[in-house]
């Protein structure tokens, strides 16, 4: 048994704006529960779209009546890996996360559709999708019925942040926000691919989901 979330957003931005606050949404003040945030692979393809892996170090912070259960000993942290598609000739931006650890206690697969919105130009229609699945016998039903419940919470902050990311960008041009975001975080890439290239949980190279 799978949970299953969805809702559409309207954000009151262009979508160039929200594709430049996307990758500047972190820190902010809704969003302290992000600790790390690392560029692994990015390119861009022949058709012109943007293939991008980040992987994200979250705490992960566990109900009480949970604690009783799982080792004291148990990481208190999260790695999340994101991928995204920027596609600017349909002006479309995809994600997916999902978490690498801590999977049989609860896996959250996230997939996330920002696209430009013909009917009012000015706006930018964001779909949302979750699935929240647990593999712990016997407690799958109430872990997944709190993974729902975080989920919907968070995903209060994170528009929020993305929201904060936007104030922040009044006035700046996304062309050149997004040109010098993808420069910046291209050279980080490199660096980070060095520091994981070892590390076989995390690929080298986005899935194509899309």
């Amino acid at each position: 048994m799978v949970k299953y979330f969805c809702n559409n957003i309207d954000i009151r931005s262009t979508w160039d704006h929200v594709v430049s606050a996307f990758w500047q949404r972190y820190p902010n003040p809704f969003s302290t529960h992000v600790l790390t945030e690392d560029v692994v692979y990015r390119e861009v393809t022949a058709d012109h779209r943007l293939l991008s892996r980040r992987l994200l170090m979250k705490t992960n912070r566990l109900p009480r009546w949970a604690e009783r259960l799982f080792p004291t000993g148990m990481s208190r942290f999260v790695y999340i890996v994101e991928d995204s598609i920027v596609d600017p000739v349909n002006r479309k931006l995809t994600t997916y996360t999902w978490n690498l650890n801590h999977t049989t206690l609860m896996s959250v697969e996230e997939r996330c559709i920002f696209q430009d919105s013909v009917e009012q130009p000015t706006t930018t229609l964001l779909k949302r999708e979750a699935w929240i699945s647990s593999n712990v016998y016997g407690f799958s039903r109430p872990i997944q019925e709190f993974g729902l419940a975080r989920f919907k919470s968070n995903q209060v902050k994170a528009m929020k942040g993305l929201e904060y990311a936007l104030s922040n960008l009044q006035g700046e041009t996304p062309q050149r926000l997004l040109r010098d975001t993808v420069k910046d975080a291209s050279e980080k890439a490199k660096e980070t691919a060095k520091s994981l290239a070892s590390a076989a949980s995390v690929p080298q190279k986005p899935q194509q989901y899309v």
